[in-house]
């Protein structure tokens, strides 16, 4: 049974919550650690004295330290003494040129984002000290203006929202807040390692700014926010190249207009298109570098950075999810159902009404296959048989999703490219009919789920 809660004496969250009590779900990022048990702990009160959405904790075991296993059980017996459902993922961390923190850090995002639905909210915990750090950090690599305001009070997060409603409180006010709980929290002791950089700003340098200068916090934060202030401005002012989405449904800009701009200001146009579309951005030096390209029309210049990827086609820069994986070949389609493919599609077969469509035996289904060369279908209406790689370029389709089509086979037969094309054949329905079967294709773009 959850134990009673009182209402806090002093409110870490404040007014922080008013515009997430309409959200679908509070989700919860919870470590164990003391932000998070706060911030948990905080957020069921509110649950006990008011009505809020259903709460629910999500824990990432990285399976990076001997005590992994304890540190989630201990999560599982708070969430069990607050009433709060606990869902527990384990990710593997795979060790990237950037370190390992940042590959834990990829590694979690990535987990977290794949539980967030439509119309939820997922709560992190970090508070005015982490975003002092975060910025003194990013100051000291030589962030820009984007960087130096720190991280965001609010971002999209998967199909819903990211939130920090701790972001204007130092640690100290947590730390009395879980003093006037009586609560318990995890320390990782990874916190103490001054190897890391984090960790030696933490407890070096901030110490020695602290005595100097004992209203730091709060100075840099207000820093942190005049620069969003100024960079929102400055992107009111910043010319927009015109949006493109293509053929298959990809988000992107119009890459002449980029390059019409100086090179500053077509940069800062390409960062603000990628804020805008709700991602972290890359490596400042990296993004240079796929403009640098663009400018001198290499072939196939591509910028991959946190699950996603920047990529030139036609006339337009385009932005994919990194993905490429695909469902094993062979698996089947029957009328009426849903056939779930690899990184988040879909295939259908849905009545065709008065569309032209596919009649198939009873009892039969559709088998799926992937390109692996000599392919051909001949189109009704028209002589001979195309190349399925002719006809996806003919037709414009880009470059990454010519090996992610989904062809459909009746037996041996080819009888439709995904819902792009259906081949003429005894199976070739028309004009449709009460027995005539449409192929519907769902494909998961950077922009979400695609269906045209």
């Amino acid at each position: 049974m959850a134990a009673p809660l009182t209402p806090p004496d002093s409110d870490p969250l404040g007014a922080a919550l008013g515009a997430w009590h309409s959200a679908r779900r509070w989700l919860v990022a919870f470590s164990g650690g003391l932000d998070s048990t706060v911030l948990l702990h905080a957020l069921c009160s509110r649950r006990v004295h008011g009505s809020t959405p259903p709460i629910i904790a999500v824990h990432i075991n990285h399976q990076l330290h001997a005590d992994a296993g304890h540190w989630q059980a201990r999560a599982q017996t708070l969430c069990a003494t607050l009433g709060v459902p606990l869902e527990l993922r384990t990710v593997r961390v795979r060790q990237s040129g950037s370190g390992l923190e940042a590959a834990a850090r990829e590694a979690r995002y990535a987990a977290l984002e794949s539980l967030v639905g439509e119309g939820d909210v997922m709560f992190f915990a970090h508070h005015q000290d982490d975003q002092v750090e975060t910025v003194l950090l990013r100051w000291l690599r030589g962030a820009g203006l984007h960087g130096l305001q720190g991280m965001p009070a609010q971002r999209p997060l998967g199909r819903g929202q990211l939130a920090r409603p701790l972001l204007e409180q130092p640690r100290s006010v947590l730390e009395a807040y879980a003093a006037e709980h009586a609560l318990s929290w995890i320390e990782d002791p990874s916190n103490t390692d001054t190897s890391l950089d984090r960790n030696y700003l933490r407890h070096e340098i901030l110490p020695a700014i602290a005595r100097r200068w004992p209203a730091y916090r709060g100075s840099i934060a207000r820093s942190a926010r005049q620069l969003g202030a100024a960079e929102s401005v400055l992107d009111g002012l910043l010319p927009a190249p015109r949006r493109l989405l293509s053929l298959l449904g990809d988000p992107g800009i119009d890459m002449q207009e980029l390059l019409a701009l100086p090179d500053a200001t077509a940069t800062m146009a390409l960062r603000g298109w990628l804020v805008s579309q709700g991602l972290l951005l890359p490596p400042a030096t990296a993004l240079a570098e796929f403009m640098r390209q663009l400018r001198a029309g290499s072939a196939g210049p591509l910028l991959a950075w946190r699950g996603h990827r920047l990529c030139r086609f036609g006339a337009g820069v385009f932005l994919l999810p990194t993905g490429g994986e695909r469902s094993p070949a062979g698996a089947q389609l029957f009328p009426g159902g849903t056939l779930a493919l690899a990184g988040g599609g879909q295939l259908r077969l849905l009545p065709a009404g008065r569309q032209s469509g596919l009649r198939l035996p009873p009892g039969s289904a559709l088998t799926l296959q992937w390109r692996r060369g000599g392919e051909r279908c001949r189109l009704p209406g028209r002589a001979g048989n195309r190349r399925v790689k002719t006809l996806l370029q003919d037709a414009g389709i880009p470059p990454w999703w010519r090996e992610q089509v989904p062809l459909l086979f009746l037996g041996d037969a080819l009888v439709a490219v995904a819902d792009l094309w259906l081949c003429d054949g005894p199976w070739f329905a028309p004009e449709g009919g009460e027995d005539a079967w449409r192929v519907c294709w769902t494909r998961n773009t950077a922009a979400g789920a695609i269906e045209l």
